[in-house]
């Protein structure tokens, strides 16, 4: 993936907001993620784009960020040869065999906000047992499990958790590099990852239109976690959530990652970073679009502490929205939205959790 070149931007100058993003409206502004190294003023100025990226749009392309284009495409060769399988062999690993919400969704079984999304794909997490909640314990340990892999394209299973090392890696870097750019320590939070951090990984098909009007290949949404890394095909059709309340178009930047800020960086800087609604709309005719989308997720424990930040007093709170409560520990916000997301799965496995006193126990505390 050769690494597009970054924008222009006036040098040794302070932070002030807007003052580095990028001012065109089907754009987003691109960070190259490589000046980290190349000494303290080219350092400075990634950190004055990163800083005003993430406070004021919450959105950007990543460049040099040293995923070479082999890396990629060992990938998503093995992508697109899970979705030439069969179905018969795709459904073997339906999603709904899988408590723990892992393995292949069919077109249209997933929600949001209600709606179905017109895609497939297929979900995977770090490799660990399963962890059965006993008494007293969380029920958002469910999320821990096993994958579903594909008997007929064992390559696939090689080739996923490799990008999810390989991407675990980069995405920590930004974080480092993210909180400095606001005056934070860079290890702030690495304690809240380490051995048992809970990255996701998802390979998603876009098969085109659904046919009866419906454009939604993925609703209106806020990521869970604290960063999204998404590798986006030729197609297009991501749109971002921008300042005057319109979702503007993302045209792929060859070789750039979209990175996109999830809801636990707001509730973190309470809103001084800001986590942007986002949607895919479905392409059209039988044209297919794939992506590849990598959420850096800390442990499913992790009760995220309120970063101190010399801009703190600047935050304006943490988006109030009474439909999608944030909480501070990863594991409920995460379990909350996968009981919405995949109705199927938590009706079959987790019925206890959408009575009344279900939903307390997933988002108490």
């Amino acid at each position: 993936m050769a690494p597009a070149p970054p924008p222009a931007v006036a040098p040794g100058l302070p932070y002030t907001p807007r003052m580095h993003t990028m001012t065109y409206t089907s754009q987003l502004p691109i960070v190259d993620l490589a000046a980290a190294d190349r000494g303290p003023q080219a350092r400075r100025l990634l950190h004055a784009q990163l800083h005003s990226a993430a406070h004021d749009v919450g959105f950007f392309q990543l460049v040099g960020h040293g995923v070479t284009e082999a890396e990629a495409t060992a990938l998503t060769s093995a992508m697109r040869a899970f979705f030439a399988l069969p179905e018969a062999d795709r459904l073997a690993i339906d999603n709904i065999n899988s408590p723990h919400f892992r393995g292949y969704t069919r077109v249209g079984d997933e929600r949001t906000g209600g709606s179905r999304d017109w895609r497939d794909q297929l979900d995977i997490g770090a490799e660990r047992p399963a962890h059965v909640p006993g008494p007293g314990e969380a029920p958002y340990w469910w999320l821990q499990g096993p994958n579903q892999w594909p008997a007929a394209l064992p390559e696939l299973r090689i080739a996923a958790l490799n990008w999810v090392e390989r991407l675990s890696g980069v995405a920590e870097r930004l974080l480092h590099e993210l909180l400095v750019s606001i005056g934070a320590p860079e290890d702030f939070y690495d304690d809240n990852f380490g051995t048992h951090a809970h990255p996701h990984l998802k390979l998603v098909r876009y098969p085109g239109s659904a046919g009866d009007g419906a454009d939604q290949g993925v609703g209106a949404h806020k990521d869970y976690g604290f960063l999204t890394l998404l590798l986006q095909d030729h197609v297009g059709g991501l749109q971002v959530e921008r300042e005057d309340g319109l979702f503007h178009d993302v045209p792929p930047l060859p070789g750039a990652f979209v990175v996109n800020l999830g809801e636990l960086l707001e509730v973190a800087t309470n809103g001084y970073l800001v986590a942007t609604k986002h949607r895919v709309v479905s392409p059209p005719g039988a044209t297919e679009r794939f992506s590849v989308p990598f959420f850096y997720n800390p442990r499913l424990d992790a009760r995220i502490t309120p970063l101190t930040f010399p801009y703190a007093t600047a935050a304006p709170g943490v988006t109030s929205d009474p439909a999608n409560p944030l909480f501070a520990e990863y594991g409920r916000n995460e379990l909350k939205g996968k009981l919405r997301a995949h109705p199927l799965v938590a009706a079959r496995h987790h019925a206890d959790l959408l009575t009344a006193e279900g939903r307390q126990l997933t988002t108490a505390g």
